[in-house]
């Protein structure tokens, strides 16, 4: 596989959303808005690519029996990382997100490349691969955050686009505008990406 496809397949042929269906929780949880969408993407991005390249690093020096607890402890580390500087920097973003950026540690797509791909080749190779699959879950839950802000708020990316006085469908910034939005973006992705996988 070359570097090119390493990234790319994150996009369309590998999409942790729209394909593997992983990572429903922040998925649905957060996306309320574009800019929520984007944050938690970048946010689980870093924690993939970093874990990623550590894991594949380390793969050799830890014993078989303790793999899994020793990869959630190394992801739990840069999730903290991101916690902190999220807090940090941009506290009124890390309100809005709660619990979902430490629920980051159990994300089944982290956890997930480290056992399949990081724990099995090179750190260059884990590292493309957490970025790609990375690309894709940003891509993703930005593309619902914006599907959900515009039907729901009229705005994108907090700028309104509706005149004063009218609001956008409410369902769409309420738990069932995530699923429905969700299945419409699920039906439309596969329908016009079956060509390239």
């Amino acid at each position: 596989m070359t570097k090119l496809q390493l990234i790319t397949k994150g996009l369309v042929k590998e999409n942790p959303t729209f394909v593997l269906l992983l990572g429903m929780c922040p998925t649905l949880g957060t996306t309320t808005s574009a800019i929520n969408g984007m944050s938690m993407g970048i946010a689980t991005m870093f924690v993939l690519i970093m874990s990623n390249i550590v894991v594949s690093l380390v793969k050799n020096v830890i014993p078989a029996k303790v793999l899994i607890p020793s990869f959630i402890g190394l992801i739990a580390s840069f999730v903290t990382v991101v916690q902190l500087v999220m807090q940090a920097y941009v506290p009124d973003l890390y309100n809005t997100l709660g619990v979902f950026i430490p629920l980051i540690v159990v994300n089944c797509i982290i956890l997930g490349r480290a056992e399949a791909f990081a724990s099995k080749h090179e750190p260059f190779a884990s590292m493309l691969d957490g970025l790609g699959i990375g690309l894709g879950f940003t891509g993703s839950l930005t593309l619902l955050g914006i599907v959900r802000e515009v039907l729901g708020s009229g705005s994108i990316f907090g700028a309104k686009f509706l005149p004063a006085g009218m609001d956008g469908i409410l369902i769409f910034v309420l738990a069932p505008g995530a699923f429905i939005a969700l299945g419409y973006l699920l039906v439309l992705f596969n329908k016009f990406t079956a060509r390239l996988r």
